[in-house]
């Protein structure tokens, strides 16, 4: 696996062969539990719950019911952020006093009110540069969600970042594409409640990261305002009827993603100004990715191929789980399962 940064915590190596990530939505909580053996990686629990205000009692039925202690988790949003960036080519200790100064320079908040680490994506660029990925958390946040853990009756091993997380998960299930040398990269878009993550990935290592925020509440939103209709009964609609009945609410539906597939666009555009690689594909995740029509729309829009992945390919299904019905909910354990393979 390749290895990322991850903010705050890293623990000592442990002997366990279990690990647990937990993917905090704003919609659901995820849950992936996996058991690494010899050659082997077992999933061998999931649970999917929905959000609560206060997710404590959410976590800690989560967490009990599978008799569960250590968790890895991640964080996204306006307090996250991802920068790529060339460096001069120095050594591990040189680059960490290195980005005290440099950071600054591409954190639009104070180096104070954040968390940051960093690690070398690429070392062999022309001029003598690396690329570096440097990954910053507002302290506040970060203080947030580690007193949510603590009051869970948790302790907490890795915060990592949904993006990370998810291309962890890819490259975990996908070990083919980190060979490609065709000069073609790979889009992972992956649609929550309230944030879209799209990066860009080449060779198995992430170009470019950003978070958009158009996902399944703005649909729901436009749903409800289309049909004049609550919230509720319109998340209620989009995920039961709209396939049945798409014509009475086509038109919002292609609102909101006409204005993804333009962010996308925009995205991909300066992606392809700055390489020599175009983007070739888009691989959906996410609970919002299962929108009707979403794929196909998405498709003639923006001129590139676009299919599901599935987080669990390589993954080997405990006996409890096998008749269970995970190919239904796998696309929303992308990010869970990227975090419980950081071991």
């Amino acid at each position: 696996m390749f290895p990322f940064p991850s903010l705050k915590f890293k623990s000592q190596k442990s002997k366990e062969k279990f690990s647990a990530g937990l993917d905090i939505g704003a919609h659901s909580i995820k849950l992936a539990i996996l058991k690494s053996q010899k050659d082997t990686v077992e999933l061998c629990g999931f649970n999917i719950e929905p959000a609560e205000l206060d997710v404590v009692p959410v976590l800690k039925k989560l967490t009990e019911n599978n008799n569960i202690k250590t968790v890895n988790i991640s964080v996204s949003g306006s307090g996250t952020l991802i920068r790529y960036i060339n460096f001069p080519k120095m050594a591990e200790g040189e680059l960490k006093q290195a980005l005290k100064f440099e950071a600054q320079k591409h954190i639009p908040f104070s180096i104070n009110e954040v968390d940051t680490d960093a690690c070398v994506l690429k070392d062999n660029l022309p001029d003598n540069k690396m690329l570096i990925l440097l990954a910053a958390v507002k302290k506040e946040f970060i203080n947030q969600r580690m007193k949510v853990i603590e009051e869970a009756g948790l302790k907490l091993k890795i915060i990592d970042v949904d993006s990370l997380a998810l291309v962890n998960a890819f490259n975990f299930n996908f070990p083919e594409y980190k060979t490609e040398s065709d000069h073609r990269a790979v889009a992972l878009l992956n649609i929550g409640a309230t944030v879209s993550n799209l990066t860009i990935v080449e060779e198995g290592v992430p170009r470019l990261s950003r978070d958009i925020y158009i996902a399944g509440n703005s649909c729901t939103q436009k749903l409800a305002d289309y049909l004049g209709i609550e919230f509720k009964v319109a998340e209620n609609f989009k995920i039961n009827e709209l396939k049945n009945n798409p014509e009475s609410s086509a038109k919002a539906i292609e609102a909101i993603i006409t204005s993804l597939a333009n962010e996308s666009r925009i995205f991909f555009d300066y992606f392809e100004s700055q390489s020599a690689s175009s983007v070739s594909k888009i691989y959906l995740s996410g609970g919002g990715s299962r929108l009707f029509s979403l794929k196909d729309t998405l498709m003639g829009l923006l001129g590139v191929d676009v299919e599901y992945w599935d987080p669990l390919e390589k993954l080997t299904v405990g006996e409890a789980l096998k008749g269970q019905e995970t190919e239904l909910i796998c696309s929303q354990l992308a990010v869970a399962v990227g975090l419980a393979l950081r071991r």
